[in-house]
C-alpha cells in the first residue's frame, strides 16, 4: 500500500510462459498487494507457471476474448478486490515493472488518476528496437489524436498504464471493443470524463518474445484509432451520440 491505497497489478496473458516469469520477479511487492493474471486461452503453460509462482488470481477464459476482452476481465477482477490503483503491466516484458513505484505513487497522493508509460517522451523507442514503421505510425497516429481530441499526450499506443479505482467506475469499458483499440477508446472516454492523463517516460523493449501485430492488423487498428477520434470529436461537439461515452 501507498497512503494505505490498495494497489493490483493486472496482467492480460496470452502465451508468456516464456517471459511471465522474469515480469513477476520484477513487480515491487513492497507497495503492491495483489496481482491478477487473466489467460486469453493461451496454447503453451502461462496458466501453470503462474500457479507455480504462486499467482493467487488466476482467472482462465474459456474462448479467447482478445486483447480488450482480456483487459475487461481484468479490471472487474481488480474493482471485486476494491482495488484503489490499478497498473496494467504486460506478461511479455515489453515494460518495465521497475516503473509501478513512481506510476503508483502519481496516483496514491492525487496528483492524477491516470498515468501512462510513454516509450516517445525521451528518445529510446527506436534505439530500444521499436521498427521503423511502427515509430513513424506512431508519430503521426498520435499527431492526428491529439488535433481531433483536442489534447496534448506523446503516445496513445502504449499498454503501460494505471487508473484510480474511480476512473474505472466512472468509465463504461465494458462498451468497448474487445479487439486492440480498445485501448484508444478507454482514453477517449477517460478525456470526456474530464479526467487528465500523466506520463512518464518508460524503456522501449522489443525483441523476439514480446508481443506485437503484424501489418494487417496494424492498418485496421490505426484505422479504429482514427474512427475514435473522430467519434470522440463529434461527440463533444454535439453532432452525434455514442454509446461509449455514456
Amino acid at each position: 500500500m501507498i497512503n494505505n491505497k490498495t494497489i493490483t497489478v493486472v496482467l492480460p496473458a496470452y502465451n508468456a510462459e516464456k517471459t511471465l516469469e522474469q515480469t513477476y520477479h520484477e513487480i515491487p511487492f513492497d507497495i503492491v498487494d495483489h496481482v491478477i493474471l487473466v489467460d486469453d486461452r493461451s496454447r503453451d503453460n502461462t496458466v501453470r507457471l503462474a500457479r507455480e509462482l504462486g499467482i493467487k488470481h488466476v482467472v482462465l477464459h474459456a474462448e479467447n476474448k482478445g486483447y480488450g476482452g482480456n483487459q475487461k476481465t481484468c479490471y472487474d477482477k481488480a474493482l471485486e478486490l476494491k482495488s484503489d490503483i490499478v497498473v496494467m503491466l504486460h506478461p511479455d516484458y515489453q515494460y518495465s515493472p521497475k516503473l509501478i513505484h513512481s506510476i503508483c505513487y502519481l496516483i496514491a497522493n492525487g496528483v492524477y488518476e491516470v498515468v501512462l508509460g510513454s516509450r516517445i517522451l525521451g528518445k529510446g523507442a527506436l534505439k530500444g528496437g521499436m521498427p521503423l514503421y511502427k515509430y513513424i505510425a506512431n508519430r503521426l497516429l498520435t499527431l492526428a489524436q491529439n488535433i481531433l481530441m483536442n489534447q496534448k499526450l506523446s503516445e496513445y499506443h502504449t499498454g503501460y498504464r494505471a487508473f484510480s479505482g474511480n476512473v474505472l467506475q466512472k468509465v463504461k469499458y465494458q462498451l468497448n471493443s474487445d479487439d486492440f483499440v480498445f485501448d484508444n477508446q478507454m482514453l477517449a472516454q477517460i478525456f470526456y470524463a474530464g479526467f487528465e492523463i500523466a506520463e512518464i517516460t518508460c524503456p522501449t523493449r522489443y525483441f523476439d518474445d514480446a508481443s506485437s501485430i503484424n501489418i494487417r492488423r496494424s492498418i485496421k487498428y490505426g484505422l479504429g484509432v482514427l474512427g475514435v477520434s473522430v467519434s470522440y470529436l463529434l461527440q463533444r461537439t454535439g453532432l452525434f451520440r455514442f454509446r461509449i461515452f455514456q
